[in-house]
């Protein structure tokens, strides 16, 4: 027989006392196997193993039905508060607490230049959800937050979480008008005598772009934490910054910035959907998982014709 300090820091069978639970619910072994979908021996026996696992018999055994015993009484308050509680997570993981208002996270650099644009379209389709964004660069605590999703980039590897590719990128380098025409920087071998802006994201590492395009590059005389600051950079007309497409192409498109050279690099990293598995079965979820995707399918068609793609 297991001392009672022993039985403090052990888990008993789970099966075994899922099983009594139910028979202590019901009243009756046949009842709780039909519940269950099992018979009743196999009731019996994971009780019987529960029982001697505890050291004390749970049920008086009569004709037709089965009584709790004072141990068998204690054990079922406890097991019945334990269970509530599991159904209640349960609950939780796959039962949306605002099914009318969805919580985003997201980083700072792609909710301004991509997802804020977009999101008037995602109003239009679906009124009746009322949206929060969040910007940071930190990975969300589920548990500690009432966050129902974030959309990250990176390796789309994050610990308890599912992670749902939703596109890739591409890296390329731009700058101002004004600054390609001063420093004559018109093709891609042009950048040794330009100023480079960097970031600190290892993903966005100028002489790894360099080192795969094949090609000699000037000083990085600035460095930015962060893709929204790199991009201020250029527009400020301080050198020559290394893109994501992403984050780049609305400038690129009114002329904002101008595209060095016709070459770009796919990087390591895409960007995911990220949440704890059960929160994908929520409908607000899942109405704007499938309306950001359709967004990200379209947005692949805005990249150059002329882009010629080298993989990292």
């Amino acid at each position: 027989m297991s001392s009672p300090n022993e039985l403090r820091h052990r888990m008993p069978p789970l099966q075994g006392l899922y099983y009594f639970y139910q028979a202590a619910h019901y009243g009756s072994f046949k009842a709780a196997a039909e519940h269950l979908h099992v018979t009743a021996a196999a009731i019996s026996q994971q009780i019987r193993l529960l029982e001697d696992w505890l050291g004390t018999a749970l049920f008086y055994r009569q004709h037709r039905r089965v009584v709790l015993t004072p141990e068998g009484q204690t054990l079922f308050e406890h097991s019945q508060e334990g269970f509530k509680h599991i159904q209640n997570g349960v609950w939780l993981i796959n039962n949306d607490p605002e099914p009318q208002r969805l919580s985003l996270s997201t980083l700072p650099s792609f909710s301004v230049h991509w997802l804020v644009p977009r999101m008037t379209a995602f109003r239009s389709d679906h009124p009746d959800i009322s949206v929060l964004v969040e910007s940071k660069n930190e990975l969300v605590d589920f548990e500690q937050s009432s966050l129902d999703l974030c959309i990250r980039y990176g390796e789309g590897c994050y610990p308890n979480l599912t992670c749902q590719w939703l596109m890739d990128d591409l890296l390329y380098p731009v700058c101002h008008p004004i600054y390609q025409k001063e420093h004559q920087i018109f093709a891609v071998e042009d950048l040794q005598d330009a100023h480079l802006i960097g970031d600190l994201l290892p993903d966005m590492d100028w002489e790894r772009w360099m080192s795969i395009v094949g090609v000699k590059g000037g000083s990085t005389s600035l460095v930015y934490d962060g893709a929204s600051y790199v991009l201020e950079g250029a527009l400020s007309v301080q050198g020559v910054a290394l893109a994501r497409h992403s984050l780049a192409h609305r400038f690129v498109e009114d002329g904002t910035l101008v595209r060095i050279g016709n070459i770009a690099v796919r990087p390591n990293y895409s960007y995911f959907l990220c949440a704890p598995e059960g929160y994908f079965k929520r409908e607000k979820i899942r109405l704007f998982s499938d309306w950001i995707r359709r967004q990200a399918e379209a947005f692949q068609h805005t990249r150059p014709a002329d882009l010629v793609i080298k993989e990292a």
